[in-house]
């Protein structure tokens, strides 16, 4: 299809919706987009996207950050967003094969499907939004009350195995096991989160002391062999955490943890406040 087609195209699909759309390259670059995108947000195509704060008033990653998040994890993020013009839930889509993202836009008195998927659909646990308000809040908390807040993030490295040798349903299996024995074997108070496609996020608050022994607790239960197929699977579950008096934003927080996971840095590890 030319351009000129696929420009024809977009604008047909999308110039009607009462929402914001826009298309993203992988640095973040805003390629193309409807008017209420643009209305929301104040760009144009190919010019740099204004800058978007959380509802706390601090800056939120930059858009190319954003983008490369979502593809690097294969997973949608939606988070509130402050833009000069308006307040916003951003859903951030990845495509995959083009190296692009899909950016929608819905303002905050719309009717979100699914509660802005501030709940994961298969865990039934919450969402990366979700996470977000948590996490910012267990900041807060720590700051003004002068207590900690801790952040683990836990990845299952033999869902991709499962996936590949039993289906996706059997990988879905072991999700839903993992997170039931999460949830069942963690304090309530804790905040379990399903991060992304094979990982998993819990924010503790505590008086003293450091996330360490709430990552080794998590790596076991997670770590728990499953029966998948009629055999007994081990899924391998590697943990980071981060510990924080509040002084860190949440985004810098969880930054943090995920580099250290990414890079397959010592499994538990405490970040200085910055």
């Amino acid at each position: 299809m030319s351009t000129v087609q696929s420009s024809a195209v977009w604008d047909e699909l999308v110039s009607g919706l009462p929402y914001g759309v826009l298309l993203l390259d992988g640095s973040g670059a805003v390629l193309a987009g409807n008017r209420a995108a643009c209305a929301l947000m104040g760009v144009l195509p190919g010019h740099p996207r204004p800058e978007a704060r959380d509802p706390s008033g601090a800056p939120l990653p930059t858009c190319a950050e954003l983008a490369e998040q979502v593809l690097r994890t294969r997973a949608p993020l939606v988070i509130p967003m402050v833009l000069p013009h308006a307040k916003v839930w951003a859903e951030y889509q990845p495509l995959e094969p083009r190296g692009q993202v899909l950016l929608v836009l819905r303002p905050v008195q719309a009717d979100v499907p699914n509660s802005a998927r501030m709940l994961d659909a298969l865990t039934g646990l919450p969402g990366r939004a979700l996470l977000l308000d948590r996490l910012d809040q267990a900041l807060v908390r720590a700051r003004t009350h002068g207590t900690l807040a801790s952040l683990v993030l836990a990845d299952v490295r033999q869902l991709a195995a499962v996936n590949r040798e039993h289906g996706f349903e059997r990988g879905d299996e072991l999700l839903t096991v993992i997170a039931s024995r999460l949830r069942a074997g963690l304090r309530e108070d804790y905040t379990v989160a399903r991060y992304g496609g094979d990982e998993f996020a819990v924010v503790a608050e505590h008086p003293n002391g450091s996330g360490e022994a709430l990552a080794a607790r998590v790596r076991e239960l997670a770590g728990r062999g499953v029966r998948i197929a009629g055999r007994r699977v081990r899924p391998g579950v590697r943990a980071c955490w981060v510990t924080s008096d509040g002084a860190a934003s949440p985004h810098s927080v969880i930054a943090y943890v995920e580099e250290r996971l990414r890079q397959k840095a010592p499994v538990c590890d405490l970040t200085p406040d910055r």
